[in-house]
């Protein structure tokens, strides 16, 4: 197993050389993908009573077709998270364009065909089935934070551990046996919804940077200021090349 050595969190972030484990934003084998063209495009949204459900209807010239966000909501409701972040990766290629779906994972430059819509959607029914403690816009404000550095942000949300050396080191969570699918205290602010780094943090920085999420308030306490402007300790630390969720 290669490592990578740093002296300090405060360095520049490398993409790490990934297993073979599934992509995150591969989707999973027996979920179909509905086709979306971001031209012209029109949304309407429903929401039930009973269960936090929605939908959005794309209609382009040529046809129309309905991408649905009951299954996440349902997912979230029943605090299903694991399955919730599978639904979540599915979406994404699904609504990222026909390229993506017969790829069957989205690039970064894919991102911008995601309407703010759908984007807020997602992240809307993240935070409201976790007391606001999961989300993309959660993200966004941890990884600001973390002055967009992604190692920082990677050990603030808990996709990496520390180990029990003397030396101080973090490895790469492993998929998906070693991250959290649970929402209880001891789980991380902003853990979920996972995001794929096997081909760089370009797809997650779009993600975060989209439009969707620029015009949010993060209206922010004293304290949280405070306890923000702690830097993590400066030390020696190693990574496994794992990181393949």
């Amino acid at each position: 197993m290669s490592t990578h050595s740093f002296q300090s969190l405060n360095y520049r972030h490398r993409t790490p050389s990934l297993g073979r484990r599934r992509s995150l934003d591969s989707p999973p084998p027996t979920l179909a993908l509905t086709p979306k063209s971001n031209d012209n495009y029109k949304q309407t949204i429903s929401i039930s009573s009973a269960v936090k459900t929605f939908s959005v209807s794309s209609s382009t010239s040529a046809s129309a077709q309905t991408t649905s966000f009951d299954h996440l909501g349902r997912l979230l409701a029943a605090k299903d998270f694991l399955e919730a972040d599978n639904e979540t990766r599915r979406l994404l290629i699904a609504l990222a364009g026909e390229a993506a779906q017969k790829r069957g994972y989205v690039f970064f430059s894919e991102v911008q065909f995601i309407s703010k819509s759908d984007l807020q959607t997602i992240d809307q029914l993240w935070r409201s089935n976790s007391n606001n403690k999961f989300g993309y816009s959660v993200q966004k404000r941890l990884w600001e934070k973390s002055d967009k550095d992604f190692t920082r942000f990677f050990i603030k949300v808990g996709w990496m551990k520390k180990l029990d050396t003397e030396i101080l080191q973090y490895n790469y969570r492993a998929f998906p046996d070693e991250f959290m699918w649970e929402l209880n205290e001891e789980t991380p602010e902003g853990h979920l919804p996972l995001t794929n780094a096997l081909r760089g943090t370009q797809l997650l920085t779009c993600i975060l940077t989209h439009p969707a999420f620029t015009d949010e308030e993060q209206e922010e306490s004293a304290i949280d200021e405070e306890e923000e402007k702690q830097q993590l300790p400066v030390g020696k630390g190693l990574f496994k090349t794992n990181y393949s969720f």
